[in-house]
């Protein structure tokens, strides 16, 4: 089979595509007549150089056998850890977090690498191991420590927001690789209710009672229904001592502005009133490239990263938010399938794993975007303005890739 027939240009043009779109929404939130005279305006320059070094290294990782890449999945998240460990101390704080380290004039955020890092140690930890049970302590134990790690560190930056990314992909992950749904959902319910009880406690009872009756019926041992239900009773108990007695009065205030931002219309809640306004404003078709309000007199906060999506709903409407998102369902989609087609254990875990980050990602942004969630920094994937984020990513499509074009041709268990 010719390799032109065996490479996934699905995935590859959704990449190209989700890029392009990221550019040119890039380049309306800062070259704009408010923006030609700050730093922002060299971003999408910057960005372009970023989407060319993209397809160089997708290209170049097509010609590493997938066996490579099972072999390096432990240098390099050994490799990440150490890099992370000195940006803890040689790190430069930006925005209050210390994830930034400057390696030869560059800014590096390993944070962003580290996702995929973990994805693969993971992956290769699980399909080496040829008969065995995820639910077994030691292996539940070991995945703990395999991430648990680079969650530390990145807590240690300050970076709260890529270490909520690691809390919503693991589930996805395991439950793929054949951790039990009631076991899957009870890794997934502290997150659920602690949101829920920032914004109604009354409704985070209910999802409580809820998801332990799911996991009552869905896994029939008792100690894991008995542990839904201190879980959930721990959490609700947990955010409310800590919404009145553990958070400072100006941390507080943020969280009041999030679930009412009109308490602080000009402090803390502005961000929210702006974001809601530009995707608001938009209408069905947008009011047309650089002529957003929001966007061209710099009202949105972040406009090139964390509130980019609200760039594409202002001046594209509802069909540029669509087309967005369309071909956000069609990356994930595929990748998906290509998970559960492929013959090799590492491959299945990795892409499923790729797709959870993708997926996460996707949710939380667009969440932040519409005020359904909290500001915590998370860019949409290839869009949003970033070096770190947008390599990462185009890493993760390239073994995407890679992993699809050699499953026929090649077994990344020969040795």
């Amino acid at each position: 089979m010719k390799w032109y027939n065996r490479f996934d240009w699905l995935i590859f043009f959704s990449w190209l595509i989700l890029s392009l779109i990221g550019l040119v929404a890039i380049y309306s939130a800062t070259q704009g007549p408010m923006h030609r005279d700050t730093f922002i305006a060299g971003n999408f320059d910057r960005q372009v150089l970023h989407v060319a070094i993209g397809l160089v290294i997708i290209i170049l990782m097509q010609f590493l056998t997938p066996q490579t890449y099972v072999q390096l999945s432990w240098p390099v998240y050994i490799l990440c850890l150490f890099i992370a460990l000195l940006t803890v101390f040689f790190g430069i704080e930006v925005g209050g977090e210390r994830n930034w380290l400057n390696v030869f004039g560059f800014r590096l955020q390993i944070s962003e690498f580290m996702k995929l890092a973990t994805i693969m140690v993971i992956a290769g930890f699980l399909a080496s191991q040829r008969q065995f049970s995820i639910e077994e302590p030691k292996t539940l134990l070991v995945l703990l420590v395999l991430v648990a790690l680079p969650v530390g560190f990145i807590t240690l930056h300050g970076d709260t927001g890529t270490s909520m990314v690691y809390i919503g992909m693991i589930p996805f992950l395991l439950f793929w690789a054949g951790l039990s749904f009631g076991l899957s959902l009870l890794m997934v319910m502290p997150a659920v209710l602690a949101y829920l009880t920032v914004v109604n406690i009354v409704a985070a009872g209910i999802v409580a009672v809820m998801m332990c009756g799911m996991i009552f019926l869905v896994d029939r041992r008792p100690m894991v229904t008995v542990s839904g239900v201190l879980l959930g009773i721990a959490v609700i108990i947990g955010v409310q001592v800590a919404l009145t007695e553990v958070l400072q009065p100006h941390q507080r205030a943020r969280v009041e502005a999030f679930t009412n931002p009109a308490v602080d219309p000009q402090g803390a809640g502005w961000n929210v009133i702006q974001a809601k306004t530009a995707i608001s404003s938009g209408g069905i078709y947008g009011k047309g490239f650089l002529q957003g309000t929001q966007t061209q007199l710099r009202f949105l906060p972040e406009q090139q990263t964390d509130f980019i999506f609200c760039v594409i709903s202002e001046e594209f409407g509802l069909i540029g938010a669509g087309t967005t998102l369309f071909f956000f369902l069609i990356l994930l989609s595929r990748m998906v399938f290509i998970a559960g087609s492929h013959k090799h254990a590492f491959a299945r875990i990795t892409i499923i794993g790729i797709a959870s980050i993708f997926l996460v990602h996707i949710i939380v942004n667009l969440g932040m975007a519409t005020a359904l969630l909290p500001v915590i920094g998370i860019p949409l994937p290839l869009i949003s303005y970033g070096g770190s984020s947008f390599l990462s990513f185009s890493i993760m499509i390239g073994l995407c890739l890679n992993l699809r074009f050699y499953e026929r041709s090649f077994s990344i268990y020969d040795s």
